[in-house]
């Protein structure tokens, strides 16, 4: 969700009923680095991971596999944070290629490493998120007992492999296995982008939690109604208008934080995705210079 869960849209799912938002995954060479530069300044990491105290309990997501470096950034986080996520899902190749994300799925011996050295350099929880496999090969059951033996809090399983990438479906069977082996809180993710999947993954792999990640994507919205259906069993749909006047509020949150324009910009096209006269709206969000200008484009639509 690089690019995507930025402080502004993780804002908006927590007032939309998100229980826990995740930061965007960061590197950990990033984070020690950036700590020099930052001390020097008389500033705090949070200036480059940026948060709001609103969005508690919050997670940061990190990656890497340097030891030592992750030692360093861990200890760098966790006065600011609630948890320490890990990331082992990334399927994106200049992730993989570093030998982080996915990529660890398939280095037993350095993952145990460093789960020790995360569980060891923190007094704050520390938790996984991981993908099934690299390959065809299924390694999520061998990760998750090494996970629990190193005092992992909780394991997030993405259920598809590193090479499907986000193609496919995911194969919810797997977060069942995991579930029924585990002795720590499983989260099920994949493929979660209405109230009804979200019952549906519980009821079919027993899992505590599910996450969302890109069926949130220009719809926070998905959290309230996930909420709501599993209370009462039914949830209130959102209008066209309902999608811009949340962009809007977005955009307002935005403005207080580094976010780049670039993201913003994404982040319209998102929020508009589906909606009639969508087509329209594309080539002038592009052509957009400023949040200002997107505002604008977004109230006209409106009307």
């Amino acid at each position: 969700m690089a690019g995507v869960s930025d402080p502004a849209l993780r804002l908006l799912c927590k007032e939309m009923g998100a229980g826990l938002v995740v930061s965007e995954l960061t590197s950990i060479h990033a984070i020690v680095a950036k700590e020099k530069q930052l001390q020097a300044e008389n500033k705090k990491i949070s200036e480059f991971i940026e948060f709001s105290e609103k969005e508690r309990p919050l997670s940061v997501q990190l990656f890497g596999s340097d030891l030592e470096a992750l030692a360093k950034a861990a200890k760098i986080v966790e006065p600011f944070f609630d948890i320490i996520d890990y990331n082992m899902g990334c399927p994106a190749p200049h992730i993989t290629q570093q030998m982080a994300g996915g990529a660890l799925l398939q280095n037993i011996d350095l993952t145990q490493k460093i789960f020790k050295t995360l569980v060891s350099s923190v007094k704050k929880p520390v938790t996984l998120k991981m993908r099934a496999g690299v390959n065809d090969q299924y390694l999520f059951k061998d990760i998750a007992n090494v996970a629990q033996k190193e005092g992992i809090k909780m394991i997030t399983l993405h259920a598809r492999t590193v090479r499907q990438g986000y193609s496919g479906k995911s194969d919810w069977t797997l977060i069942k296995e995991l579930k029924e082996m585990a002795n720590i809180p499983i989260v099920g993710n994949g493929d979660v982008t209405s109230p009804e999947l979200a019952k549906a993954m519980i009821d079919e792999t027993g899992c505590d939690y599910v996450m969302v990640g890109r069926g949130a994507m220009g719809n926070p919205f998905l959290f309230r109604q996930i909420n709501d259906y599993l209370k009462s069993g039914s949830y209130q749909e959102y209008s066209a208008k309902h999608r811009l006047e949340m962009f809007l509020k977005y955009a307002d949150f935005a403005i207080n934080y580094n976010i780049k324009f670039s993201n913003i910009r994404q982040q319209a096209m998102r929020f508009t995705k589906g909606i009639m006269h969508a087509a329209k709206l594309r080539p002038q969000i592009m052509l957009a210079k400023t949040v200002d200008d997107l505002k604008s484009i977004i109230v006209e639509a409106s009307y």
